[in-house]
């Protein structure tokens, strides 16, 4: 019945500066773009689909709507999302050439994996995951 998780919403107040982090930083393709005018009272709303892998992010921006900071550190509801990295020490040296920083991490559990975070220009926590 269910099939995949077919994609992640963020919202975001600086749609072309987070569609630059994701593409020119983290490799994610812009797959489309969208402007959805609502009825009534909601303001139109910008869309903008990435896909990394088969995963897709869906950014939204709604017109004149500023954001409150996005949560940190333990908390209820969304937390962040992951990406799977094929060496973390290459990703974490390529993200510091951007001037990406590490906020966590690299956490290693031998034999098992790699752990760290990252933030993207909204303060969205991603996770780096590498598998052993």
């Amino acid at each position: 019945m269910f099939k995949r998780i077919d994609h992640v919403e963020l919202v975001t107040d600086q749609p072309e500066r987070t569609v630059q982090f994701y593409t020119e930083v983290l490799g994610f393709k812009v797959r489309s773009r969208d402007r959805v005018a609502r009825s009534g009272a909601g303001v139109p709303i910008d869309l903008v689909y990435l896909e990394l892998g088969g995963t897709t992010v869906e950014l939204i921006t709604y017109d004149g709507a500023k954001l409150a900071p996005a949560p940190s550190g333990l908390h209820l509801g969304y937390n962040l999302i992951a990406l799977e990295v094929e060496d973390m020490e290459k990703a974490v040296a390529f993200l510091k050439t951007k001037g990406v920083d590490v906020v966590w991490g690299p956490m290693v559990r031998p034999g098992q994996s790699a752990r760290a975070e990252i933030c993207d220009p909204n303060g969205y926590h991603i996770e780096l995951r590498q598998w052993f």
